[in-house]
């Protein structure tokens, strides 16, 4: 329900609310990052930590506020569909984007490849372990075959290697000699804007994640796959403007640890945080792991491209592209009943 209930509930208004709250979203995730990459400078952390924690989370806070209200509106499936299309528009577009905003090719290094790019890799794994644990151990009765619930305890395994993951950017800044801080940064109006940014989230996404809801039930789209699409369209715009705009101020390595970064904080963060606040939540293991699958097989050829001469060329970059083009048909098909590879659709 949109604006709780004020406006009429019918496509036009939705699609309009969706247009705004994305707009919305975009504005506040302007000011959060903006202040994130203030503060960071301020207290002297490394680029490759500045884009993959501070940054990475600002950026991802539209994602976690999706998972956390469809959690609160029973409609979970939406936003892990948000969360993993996200995740492979972030691998496939935004390197694509930046790859090509940027006046040579888009620079990485051995950090960027063989830390970041291989714990992603494992987050991955991670989630489709827990889910694959949901499903062997808390089977759902009467959902479908391969329906499992998701409670607090498995929620806990994805969580405690993000623990892990900070530990090691810890030690990574312990033996950081930083740079001199700015001067002329205001701290605690620093702090205020990352403030103000968040709030404007949080309502853009409520309002985002209840039009995309009614759409889906008026035209009888699947959760999961409206999620793929429109909300994770949405909520991605923020990693997005920082990352484009990090490559073409020649921060490559901050541009890529942002994408890295925040997709490692969404698939370990943001789906077991929506888990924790509502108890347990039911998913179909037979729709998210296709979908899973795709994010492995971006992940793996980003990875490559990233590996090859430690850079993303422009050529490259139109590849990465075509790869999205190929998995939004993909989805559309499915959709539309074409394929069928997503049995819960």
């Amino acid at each position: 329900m949109v604006l709780g209930g004020i406006l009429p509930d019918v496509p036009v208004v939705n699609g309009l609310v969706i247009v705004v709250a994305t707009g919305l979203i975009w504005f506040g995730s302007g000011w959060l990052e903006d202040s994130a990459e203030h503060l960071s400078a301020y207290y002297g952390l490394p680029a490759v930590v500045q884009g993959s924690i501070v940054v990475a989370i600002g950026s991802s806070f539209p994602e976690l506020s999706s998972v956390v209200f469809t959690a609160l509106a029973g409609t979970f499936n939406m936003g892990i569909g948000a969360i993993v299309g996200s995740a492979i528009f972030n691998i496939l577009v935004i390197p694509a984007l930046s790859g090509i905003a940027t006046d040579g090719d888009l620079e990485t290094n051995r950090t960027i490849v063989y830390k970041e790019a291989q714990f992603y890799m494992i987050a991955v794994a991670a989630l489709i372990i827990t889910l694959a644990l949901a499903v062997i151990y808390v089977p759902v009765p009467d959902g479908p075959e391969l329906a499992g619930r998701l409670t607090r305890p498995l929620a806990l395994l994805p969580l405690l290697l993000y623990g892990l993951y900070l530990f090691i950017q810890w030690q990574d800044v312990s033996d950081y000699e930083a740079e001199d801080a700015p001067t002329g940064v205001s701290v605690g109006r620093e702090w205020g804007k990352l403030a103000v940014g968040l709030l404007v989230i949080l309502v853009a996404v409520e309002q985002l994640v209840g039009g995309v809801e009614s759409l889906s039930q008026t035209f009888g789209i699947p959760e999961f796959l409206a999620g793929v699409t429109i909300i994770a369209a949405s909520t991605s715009l923020p990693d997005t403007l920082v990352s484009v705009r990090s490559a073409k101020a020649d921060k490559g390595i901050t541009s890529l640890g942002n994408v890295l970064g925040s997709n490692t904080f969404d698939l370990l963060v943001a789906i077991p945080i929506g888990v924790l606040i509502v108890g347990s939540v039911s998913v179909d293991f037979a729709v998210a792991v296709p979908m899973l699958g795709v994010l492995t097989l971006a992940t793996v050829l980003l990875f490559t491209f990233l590996r090859t001469d430690l850079s993303v060329t422009k050529r490259e970059s139109v590849v990465l592209l075509l790869a999205y083009g190929l998995f939004v048909t993909w989805v559309v098909a499915e959709t539309v009943g074409v394929t069928h590879l997503l049995k819960g659709t």
